[in-house]
């Protein structure tokens, strides 16, 4: 891969690091960066859950004067700490590294909307129902809804229902 993409991957992923912390979103953004710079290393991936703890106690709460430049303290680290991944890994390896940070990168962390994230199953039985995830009577929050790794939805039995993810109504 290019150096220059590899770069550019890194200095994204700083920045979704960043705009995660604080938001629901973070505790699923720090299992999937800690692993990602951990590469299965047990050790490797309990440090890295300590400096993304540092990157949020840095972040939360942040006068106002000081914000951008803190920010932009962070975003550089962890792009740092990216592109030192990327750059010691080779071949394959450098590619599936880099193409779980483009996943990263994909992950929801600025939704004004709904979203159901690693909800798990629902399972409804004899005429039961069951949902995982979120159920809105009202209907939606504003904003594009989003839903990622939901789990599976089982119904039986006659006016048994199951829905995993966002049900509006």
């Amino acid at each position: 891969m290019l150096y220059e993409e590899l770069t550019a991957l890194a200095t994204e992923g700083g920045r979704a690091v960043v705009r995660a912390a604080g938001t629901a979103f973070w505790t699923a953004t720090q299992r999937r960066v800690s692993e990602l710079v951990g590469r299965g290393d047990a050790g490797r991936v309990r440090a890295e859950l300590v400096r993304l703890d540092r990157t949020a106690q840095a972040l939360t709460p942040l006068p106002p004067g000081d914000a951008d430049a803190e920010r932009a303290r962070q975003e550089g680290l962890w792009a740092g700490r990216f592109e030192a991944l990327l750059d010691r890994l080779e071949g394959i390896e450098q590619s599936r590294a880099a193409a779980e940070l483009r996943v990263l990168l994909e992950f929801p962390t600025d939704s004004v909307g709904d979203t159901a994230i690693d909800t798990g199953n629902a399972t409804a039985r004899d005429a039961g129902s069951a949902i995982t995830g979120i159920r809105n009577t009202g209907g939606s929050r504003p904003g594009p809804s989003k839903v990622a790794r939901t789990g599976d939805a089982e119904a039986a039995g006659p006016g048994s229902s199951a829905v995993t993810g966002i049900v509006n109504g």
